[in-house]
């Protein structure tokens, strides 16, 4: 590990993300485009922030860091949890879920993250928009066969479903 960069843990949700570095300091930000803002004002070119994947929070923020040039690792939180349940950690807090991913980053090899074009997100979105609507329409066909079971269905129902497919 280069002993010149300096980790940044962060924890985020919708509203804020907590962060803490490697030399122990916290700090809290709005996950708004001001908060990003002041944050990457406390960084430099040794730093390296590190995230979990968070589904759809961290987004913004990761994207808004790669492109100010700062190093950003977006981690599996299954691969996080792990490693804080082996330091026995019983606190659960954003605050310390921030320290323990700063933690995480000094003892692991990072990958940086690159991000996806506009046209390889967009095609993210469509696919998990189809899968979607491929268990909403699984469930609709689910509930016409037991309403088929019935043997006396309402006309109305097996209607309305039918137009839902």
């Amino acid at each position: 590990m280069n002993k010149d960069i300096k980790f940044f843990g962060i924890d985020i949700s919708h509203l804020v993300f907590d962060v803490a570095d490697s030399n122990g300091n916290f700090y809290q930000f709005k996950n708004t485009l001001s908060g990003f803002k002041k944050f990457v004002k406390i960084l430099d070119i040794d730093s390296h922030c590190v995230m979990e994947a968070t589904g759809y929070y961290h987004y913004q923020l990761a994207y808004y860091l790669l492109e100010s040039g700062i190093r950003v690792s977006v981690e599996n939180p299954l691969a996080v949890k792990r490693f804080i349940q082996m330091k026995l950690s019983k606190i659960k807090t954003d605050k310390s879920d921030a320290k323990q991913i700063c933690e995480y980053a000094k003892q692991v090899e990072l990958k940086l993250w690159k991000g996806n074009s506009k046209h390889q997100t967009e095609c993210l979105q469509i696919t998990r928009l189809l899968a979607i609507y491929t268990k909403q329409s699984t469930m609709i066909k689910n509930k016409l066969h037991g309403e088929s079971v019935l043997g006396n269905p309402s006309k109305a129902v097996v209607s309305s479903l039918k137009r839902s497919l």
